[in-house]
């Protein structure tokens, strides 16, 4: 493949949670991230220094909960210093003393009733490169639609005029895994990969400045800024022609009839599956042949394989299993004891359904 070895080489210099960005970025699609609890500020803090200094690109990070309003996400999603409206108000952590002047200077502009003027934006703002919305399961729906309408069609219309979506765009939902609250179905589906980090898998970054470590698991300001010490010597920096490539590359992967019954069968067996209550969407099936096709060109070669078909599986359905109740199992309309079934599906998991289906015999 014409190149393809140069981008091979770098990704054995990249970290798992480049690559998954990489990927992305190439795909113009969006990742979910799932860690752990206590590992969830040091990801989001090791995510902004990947986006500022391997691929160049600008940042948010939102620190979400069940009281983030819909005005803080807009706001959030803006670069710093660029607040216009009372519409989008920065949250106490993100407030600079830039910005906080340019709001007290805004809300000097008020009616002869003394009542704030909702001021329309001249023009349309672009939103940052890259948002890392921390907890974002923990919002409420409408917010989850807005960042679904966003990753969408790169445009949300907002009181305070429109915000708009740059060429190199993504949306990395940080994920507890294992918590209560779903995503959104429909965002879910939306996300193209996902993306599990645990402790062992390190910090290219953040183990080089310690003074960025969590100490006691302290939360990270919303928005870190980029210092021009944090740039680690000798590590690759991802040019935009590079990312151009991956994606020009993927589309001349080529995909024998065998390999193509195989990625068919996986996704067929998900959704025969007693364990599994959906999830398995069209959408899904389109981002797992697409996603193949990158990971071949990022292993060097211009076919697929069944290995490389397996682990497109793991990281494009996992996130997206809805794992079955027993009270839901179709076999109880044929007379089965719902005990019987209950524990059949008591160990039930993403991780154990795949590790089922993808027992299915590979071609040679």
């Amino acid at each position: 493949m014409e190149d393809g070895s140069e981008i091979s080489r770098l990704a054995l210099e990249l970290s798992d949670l480049e690559v998954a960005l990489f990927l992305c970025l190439a795909a113009h699609q969006h990742c979910r991230i799932d860690t752990t609890a206590a590992n969830i500020h040091d990801v989001a803090k090791e995510l902004a220094l990947i986006c500022a200094n391997t691929f160049g690109l600008s940042y948010s990070i939102l620190d979400c909960s069940s009281a983030t309003t819909l005005e803080d996400f807009h706001a959030e999603l803006l670069p710093p210093g660029l607040y216009r409206s009372s519409y989008a108000r920065p949250s106490r952590s993100r407030m600079t003393t830039e910005s906080a002047g340019m709001i007290s200077s805004y809300h000097d502009i008020r009616d002869p009733k003394g009542r704030l003027k909702s001021v329309p934006l001249e023009h349309k703002q672009e939103v940052v490169n890259v948002v890392i919305a921390k907890n974002f399961s923990h919002v409420n729906d409408n917010i989850q639609r807005e960042a679904l309408e966003l990753m969408h069609s790169k445009k949300l219309t907002t009181p305070a005029g429109l915000l708009e979506a740059p060429t190199n765009f993504l949306f990395l939902p940080l994920i507890v895994r294992g918590e209560a609250q779903p995503l959104n179905a429909h965002l879910n589906d939306y996300l193209f990969i996902s993306h599990f980090h645990d402790t062992e898998d390190g910090y290219v970054y953040l183990e080089e400045t310690n003074d960025w470590l969590s100490d006691g698991q302290m939360s990270a300001s919303s928005v870190i800024r980029k210092p021009e010490a944090q740039t680690k010597k000798g590590h690759p920096h991802v040019e935009s022609a590079v990312i151009e490539q991956l994606q020009q590359l993927s589309t001349t992967v080529s995909m024998g009839a065998d390999i193509a019954r195989y990625q068919q069968d996986i996704v067929v067996f998900l959704r025969l599956s007693r364990a599994v209550a959906g999830g398995i969407s069209t959408r899904s099936n389109l981002h797992f042949k697409s996603f193949s096709k990158l990971l071949a060109v990022l292993h060097g070669i211009d076919f697929l394989t069944p290995s490389i078909v397996a682990l497109a599986a793991r990281k494009v359905f996992r996130h997206r299993i809805i794992v079955a109740k027993p009270e839901e199992d179709r076999s109880l309309q044929y007379g089965s004891d719902l005990h019987a079934v209950s524990q059949v599906l008591e160990y039930a998991n993403p991780d154990s359904i795949l590790d089922g289906v993808l027992t299915l015999e590979a071609p040679l």
